[in-house]
Formats: C-alpha cells, structure tokens, sequence
C-alpha cells in the first residue's frame, strides 16, 4: 500500500481505525471482472461481469506531461491548457448537484480549489490530481489517470442535503457508456488509487456510490468488494466488524437504488428518504432474517437491490 506525502493528524486510536479500514478496503479490490461471494448463497449470483469499457481513449502523447507534476500542487496544474483540455474529456457534459444545480465541471473546479492533496504519479502511469477538503458540505474530489491506456476518471464526494442518501460518492468518466457497473469492472490500479485517496482525504468508507457516464446520467455503482477478505499479510479481521462493513454497503447499495429508481437518473436528482415502501421492506427483512444474523441481512438486501435496479436502463 502506498502513501501520498501528506502528514496525517490523529490521534493513535483514530489513526488505527483508519488504517484497519485501508486493509479491509486493499483486501476488498477484486480482480478486474472478479465478484464477491455471497456470504450465503452464491448460486443467486450471476456470471462475473466484464471489465468496464472505456471509449474514446485519450493519446499517451497528451497524457505525459502530467508526470512533470508529481509532488506539485493541483493549483499549479490547473493553470496549465494540456490540462483543462483533459478535463473536457473526462468530465461528462451533464447539471449535478452540489449544495445547488451546477454544471459537474463547474462543481469539479470547485472542489479542486479546496484544500488539495501533492500531485501523485505513482509507477509512472497513474496520476491522482486530487483535494481532501472542499468549500461546503465536506465536499471533495479527484481527477485519475492512466497515462498508458488513455483512461481518464474522477470523483465526487460530498454529503448531500437535497434528500439524496448521504454520504454519497459519485464517480465519472466521458469515456464510459455503461449504465450498469460494480466496483470490480473498474481498473484495479483505480480501485487501488482511489482507496488510497480515501485513506488520505478521510470521507466515509462505505456509503452510497454513483457513476455518470458519457450520457450525463446518474446510475448506481454497485459494491461488490467482500470486507471480509484478508490479505496473507494483514492482521486478522475481525468477523462481526467485516460483516458489519459487508452489510453497511447492501444497505448503501438499496438506498442508492431507491433513490434512483425515484427520481429516474438525473444526475441533480432531488428526493426524501426513506421512501415507505423501503421503510415497510426493512421492516420485513429484519423480521425475516431474526436471529439469523448479518448473512441473511446482507443475502436478502443484495435480492432486492437487484430486483430494483433491474435491467440496464439507458
């Protein structure tokens, strides 16, 4: 695991929390394709999906001058043209909000100007252009790249008051066209980057996720990490904290798939939770699942979740 070179204040019992965490989330990348497995019944689970697609790549040539700013501020590269022609083809043309309808460049830049985070190049190839603090709403963001396969893909985060479920987390890419994708279909070196990030920047490890692909909609990112893998060299984890963490992101999951299913996609949706129909089904599920335990909780909550989200809806 790598570190970005910013100094991390916290108290030793915060700092252990939040490095236990960073394990449980390196462990939780799966292989590109890669699912995890349904701590009940894995036969309820479809085929492995496909590594997302990714269009419209962008030339190498036009990508490697980001290496000449690793270390620099994001300030500094900002200012740089090659750079904001990047942004044109990596942030979907599409009306997001953020505390208010804005353009997602616009809510993009502004969370750029936050606090920001040194530049990161790591091998090379992947460059992380990035803040840990944004002007309102604990907002923050980043902009990734792969400078050898041309692929460009960001961040939002914030913690919505629009009724939307929050924490949430938004990820975007113009290159993309799905509008159905799970964590795993992503490029590892991503999830691995993007892990990081939150290690360093220090939002909610778990909570409702999106991506906004080229067609400037919003559809929910599915969380298929499993919390409970355990790297060869991790120290034990603790069964009830992982499956905690395993539950926290079905439930994240049907939230995120409610309010979209509510309010169509649009990617400046505006909602209040808890709906009733999602209140009653919680309702019987925890009667359903008893003492059963996080399993069933986790098995049935993944069932509905598919069942609203459905086939792919464009």
């Amino acid at each position: 695991m790598r570190f970005f070179t910013l100094s991390l204040r916290r108290s030793s019992t915060a700092s252990t929390l939040v490095l236990t965490a960073a394990f449980l989330i390196a462990a939780a990348c799966p292989a590109p394709g890669a699912r995890a497995q349904d701590p009940v019944d894995d036969t309820l689970q479809p085929a492995p999906p496909p590594p997302a697609v990714f269009e419209n790549r962008i030339p190498a040539a036009d990508l490697a001058f980001l290496a000449a700013y690793a270390g620099k501020m994001p300030n500094e590269i900002r200012k740089d043209k090659r750079f904001k022609a990047l942004l044109k083809l990596a942030i979907p043309r599409t009306v997001y909000h953020y505390g208010r309808d804005m353009p997602l460049d616009e809510a993009v830049d502004t969370l750029l100007d936050g606090p920001p985070l040194p530049i990161d190049v790591r091998d090379g190839r992947y460059a992380m252009v990035a803040s840990h603090a944004g002007p309102y709403l604990a907002g923050k963001g980043f902009l990734w790249f792969d400078m050898q396969q041309g692929i460009a893909l960001g961040g939002v985060y914030f913690h919505p008051v629009n009724g939307e479920p929050t924490p949430t987390l938004a990820i975007y890419s113009r290159q993309l066209k799905d509008t159905t994708l799970e964590m795993g279909q992503l490029p590892l070196a991503f999830q691995q980057d993007l892990a990081q990030w939150m290690l360093v920047s220090d939002p909610k490890y778990v909570s409702p996720r999106y991506f906004i692909p080229e067609n400037g909609r919003k559809y929910v990112l599915v969380h298929d990490e499993d919390y409970c893998a355990n790297p060869v060299d991790a120290p034990p984890i603790m069964p009830e904290n992982c499956d905690r963490l395993n539950a926290e992101a079905a439930d994240a999951d049907l939230n995120a798939a409610y309010f979209m299913s509510q309010t169509h996609n649009a990617a400046n949706a505006t909602a209040w939770m808890l709906s009733p129909d999602l209140t009653a089904w919680i309702g019987v599920r925890d009667r359903a699942c008893g003492a059963a335990g996080w399993a069933c909780r986790i098995r049935m909550t993944r069932q509905r979740t598919r069942v609203l989200l459905g086939p792919q809806r464009n």
